[in-house]
Formats: C-alpha cells, structure tokens, sequence
C-alpha cells in the first residue's frame, strides 16, 4: 500500500506543478485522464506486488501519466515531465532530510520507503504552493514564462545542493557519535537556506519577465502613440495644403462668377466644401483628447473595410490622464479592429453612457468564431503569446488604477458571434496607485 500512496503523492505534484506552474489544460476526453490515473495506480500495484521501487518503473509512469493528463506537444510532455521528476526528487531529498533531522532526530540508513517519506512528500508540496501563491499567482507570471536560462538554472543550482546535501548526510549518519544536535540544526539551517535560494532565483526570474512585460507595454503604448501623432501629421500637412491652394480656389470662384456661370461655380464650390469636409473629425465624443484616438481608429477602419458607430457624447472630460486614456482605448479599439477584421461581417460599435455618477463605455466587435476562456477574462488567440495579450491586461491595469470595473463577454447575437467590453469609471476619482 506504501508504494501506492507514494505514487499518489507524486502524481498530484505533478498535476498541480503542471497546470497551475505551466498553464497546461488537461485533455478532454476523460478516456485520456482514466488512463493516467490507471498508469499511475498500476505502476504502484507493479512495485508493491514485487516489493520494488524501481527508478524505471517510475520514470515510465511519470512520463506516460503526464502525456496522458495534459493537452501539449509530446516532445513538450516528455522534456517537462523529465525535468519535474529531477527537480522534484531534489525537493524530495531536501524535505527527507529536514523530516529525518527534525522528528527523527539525524540520518535513517537504509532506502525504504518509510513513514518519514511521505511526511517529506507533504511538506515538498507546501514549498510548491508557496511558491505558486506567493510567487506565481500572485505576479501573473508562471513557470512557463521565465526564461530558459532559469529553468536551467534551477535545475543545476537544485543539483549541486541535492550532491552536497547526500555527501553531508551520509557522513553525518555515519558518524552520529562525534557530532550532536548543534551539527545537525546547522545542516537544518542550511537545508532552509538551500530551499530559500530556490525562492529568490525564481524571483529574480519573475522580475525579468515582469521588466520585459513592462518595456514591451512600454514600447507598445509609443508605438500607438506614433500611429495617432502620424495620423494628425498628415491631418495637418492636408489642411496646410488646402489653407495653401485657397487662393487660387477663390481666384476660380471669381472668374466663374464674373463670367456668370453660376452653375460651373456652384459645383467647384461643392468640391472644395467635399475637400475640407475630409478634414473635419467624423466623431466628437466630448472629450478633445478622446477624440484623437477615436478617429483615429475610426480612420484604420474605414480603410480596412470595417463597420464603425459611435453614439454617446459626454458633457465633461474623462477622469483619465492622457496616458491612461491612451492605454485604455487604443487597447479596446486596436483588439476591435484586429478581431472584427477576421470576421464575416466586421463591425464595431462604440458607445458613451454618462451617469451622475460614472461614466459607462461600452465597445463590441464581430468575431469569426466564439471566443472561449474563464468569465470576466478571456486569453490572446495570436500564436505568439509570449508578445501579444498585453492588450488585457493594460485594459484591466488602467481600470484598476481608478477604481471601475469591467466586464467582457463573448455572446451569440442573430446568428453572428460577438465580443463585447463594458467599463465603468467614477467620474470624480482619486487615482489608485
């Protein structure tokens, strides 16, 4: 039974490390995840039949069990499944000899397994779920975003200290008699401070991801600032050149009208009134900054063929800085676009709702097909997720920062697929830093 519930133990590590450290989705079909669990069962009914505890066995179910649970690449799996087995036994080494120090009292000889390895099992899991709660969850960064490098590193940091741990303990338990309970709460110290060490490079891996989010958001923010600046450039350059070839417009107009062709001055009149009409914003949302943006992406959609209507005007300006706004509704409306794009019949619409008390914006977009996630949250569908899906998280950031709320949704409206945003923002704020 002991060989069993050791199997247990270690299959659940690996299903938590797996989906709540590398984001992996177990599959679908429950055929898939009865045979896992029978892998796993059967390994340990294998190993209790022969009284083993065989390093191939487990290798095989570890790696068959994990392809089995989860949705990815085998090649992924397998590669994945390899490096838990090796850091994991690390962490095992760790708590076996803090469990074997602290109740026992110093080293066990001899590699059965015992009622002490499963208390290290269950105190190996706790390490895993501080790591996730106080590390993981709650920077938004998983053990399938840090760099390479540090997954690396962890590996060969966790080796080195498994190497010098095993040569202490062996000489410890071989020498209990020159060496008394201050040798060994050193090396329980020690032990602490090599799980510690663990803590602080997964920190430092999580800042890098977190500084790299940052600059990309950073250089996103500029680059959709450039976009707007460009747009108004050429706004202006287009208004120069009118405000240039004015004079000879009325010079036109005034030798038709001499000439009494009323009907020849009429129409070039028309096609000057036509011509600053390109200049004029298309959209006034109450807001002069708001505006820039709007029409700006009101401009993109008219290009790409896209349906764009905006209703709503507010009687005051919105309680965001530039920055902010800019972040915000370049967001909302960049994924609008992108999305209504791909769609059958790509539109968008835009709405301003001003309470006494909030301000309501609502933007929803066609989409090709439903969008699936989680409510309220819904994840990138670009391939490239490493470098896309800021888009809502800065959305959700600028929310945050004054205090609104928002809720997504993916719907299914007269046989056409629909995502839509609802935010609300107080109007009289104090900026949450």
């Amino acid at each position: 039974m002991i060989y069993i519930t050791d199997n247990l133990f270690n299959y659940f590590i690996y299903l938590f490390l797996c989906h709540f450290g590398f984001r992996l989705s177990p599959r679908k079909p429950p055929f898939f995840l009865a045979a896992s669990a029978f892998t796993m069962l059967l390994a340990g009914a294998f190993n209790a039949y022969f009284d083993i505890n065989s390093p191939i066995v487990y290798m095989i179910w570890s790696v068959l069990s994990i392809s089995l649970f989860f949705e990815s690449s085998l090649l992924h799996l397998i590669i994945l499944s390899m490096a838990l087995m090796y850091f994991t036994g690390i962490m095992d080494t760790f708590t076996v000899m803090l469990v074997q120090i602290v109740l026992v009292g110093g080293g066990i000889a001899g590699t059965d397994i015992t009622w002490w390895m499963e208390s290290a099992y269950m105190l190996s899991f706790l390490v895993y779920v501080l790591i996730y709660i106080k590390l993981l969850r709650k920077n938004e960064v998983y053990l399938c975003d840090i760099g390479l490098a540090y997954k690396l590193a962890l590996l060969i940091q966790g080796g080195i200290f498994q190497t010098f741990y095993n040569y202490v303990f062996i000489f410890f338990d071989e020498n209990q008699a020159r060496y008394g309970w201050d040798a060994y709460a050193v090396f329980f110290v020690s032990i602490v401070g090599a799980i510690y060490s663990i803590f602080l490079t997964l920190s430092l891996a999580i800042k890098n991801v977190l500084s790299d989010r940052q600059n990309k958001e950073l250089q996103s923010f500029m680059e959709m600032q450039k976009q707007q600046y460009d747009y108004q450039l050429r706004q202006s350059a287009a208004i120069r050149r009118f405000r240039h070839d004015l004079v000879n417009h009325m010079g036109v107009l005034k030798e038709l009208l001499a000439r009494k062709k009323t009907e020849e001055a009429r129409d070039y009149i028309d096609k000057i009134w036509n011509m600053q009409a390109d200049f004029d914003l298309k959209i006034h949302t109450g807001d002069s900054f708001l505006d820039v943006i709007v029409n700006y992406y009101f401009y993109l959609a008219k290009k790409e063929k896209i349906d764009l209507a905006f209703s709503g005007k507010l009687t005051e300006k919105m309680p965001l800085d530039m920055v902010d706004l800019t972040s915000l509704m370049g967001n909302i409306l960049q994924n609008a676009l992108e999305a209504a794009g791909k769609a059958a019949a790509p539109r968008i619409r835009m709405e301003l709702v001003e309470h006494q008390k909030e301000i309501f914006i609502l933007v929803s977009n066609s989409v090709r097909e439903p969008i699936q996630g989680k409510r309220g949250f819904f994840p990138t569908t670009k391939r490239d997720k490493e470098n896309h899906g800021f888009g809502m998280k800065n959305i959700a950031a600028a929310v945050k920062k004054y205090h609104g709320e928002y809720y997504i949704d993916s719907i299914t409206e007269n046989g056409e697929n629909i995502f839509q945003i609802r935010i609300s923002i107080p109007r009289e704020n104090r900026v949450c830093k």
